[in-house]
């Protein structure tokens, strides 16, 4: 088996990896109509499977062995009015997702500031069950919110 500890570090090395470290999308996905983005190392495996780009739904999974551990759910995007930042936004929440974290986070810091934009995220529960929500402002003025649930899966 694995320890709580390794399934959480192979997480943050697979986001780190994928999305928000500018990791190549995979060319035949397993879902029509998504994007889907993959990382393995050993045992673990990581696939994020989205749609949508200003308003966008997706799902992370890992798998030990081939077997789904742990799942996270997504959703949300750009405020209506506000898509002509989403370019921006998006480079930005990148940023934020690879930003050294002061709590167990499967997004983002608590809040993090640069110039015109500030992130910030909300958590409640651990690796083992967990939601939280996400928003970027810029100049002060919300543009974009997610909400996300996830945990782990029993086989």
């Amino acid at each position: 088996m694995y320890s709580r500890d390794e399934l959480s570090r192979f997480i943050h090395k697979a986001a780190a990896a994928t999305y928000a470290g500018g990791g190549q999308y995979d060319k035949q996905p397993e879902r029509a109509g998504f994007k889907e983005l993959v990382y393995s190392a050993g045992d673990f495996s990581y696939r994020d499977s989205y749609t949508g780009y200003t308003r966008s739904r997706g799902m992370e999974v890992v798998r030990y062995k081939n077997t789904p551990v742990w799942t996270s759910l997504y959703g949300g995007g750009m405020i209506e009015g506000k898509e002509k930042l989403a370019d921006e936004t998006f480079n930005f929440l990148k940023k934020c997702m690879m930003a050294n974290k002061d709590f167990e986070s499967f997004r983002g810091p608590r809040n993090l500031k640069d110039g015109d934009w500030e992130y910030k995220y909300t958590q409640e529960g651990d690796m083992e069950e967990f939601n939280g929500y996400e928003e970027i402002h810029y100049q002060g003025e919300l543009v974009f919110f997610h909400r996300v649930i996830g945990g782990l899966v029993n086989n």
